[in-house]
């Protein structure tokens, strides 16, 4: 795996999200018709410097944590998602660990509850995702 190939994938499939599709307003001028860095680093809760390295291949070895939730963000099928974690040098996580994907399904049904306060967790409780109305009912 070199880190202009995960870079490569990334910038590939951020470039295939509608901003509208992820949540995010599409409002102002757009050079491409994609999420840019700054909405996927948000969609992501990871830095937009951070998502800018290593699409530009200066990041290395980002955590599984990180591929993971890109991997969300991006909106990736669950094949898509394992080649994402294989060009980070990671293994997929597997049946033996606690599943932390959403299905694009599952993503597409959140998206209509955008008036509804919902958030999903894992098995172990851990928070994946959380909307807008959510938050400001429960807090951040």
């Amino acid at each position: 795996m070199t880190t202009a190939e995960f870079g490569k994938a990334v910038r590939r499939w951020r470039d295939r999200v509608r901003p509208e599709a992820a949540g995010v307003p599409a409002g102002g001028q757009r050079r491409a018709a994609g999420l840019r860095r700054e909405e996927l680093a948000m969609l992501a809760g990871i830095s937009v410097d951070y998502v800018t390295r290593l699409e530009q291949g200066r990041a290395t070895n980002p955590s599984s944590q990180v591929v993971e939730a890109l991997a969300r963000a991006l909106r990736l099928t669950e094949d898509e998602r394992a080649h994402l974690f294989r060009l980070a040098g990671l293994v997929p996580p597997g049946p033996e660990t606690v599943p932390t994907y959403l299905t694009p399904s599952v993503q597409r049904l959140l998206d209509r509850l955008t008036g509804t306060p919902v958030a999903v967790f894992d098995a172990s409780w851990n928070l994946l995702l959380a909307n807008a109305p959510y938050a400001a009912l429960m807090g951040d």
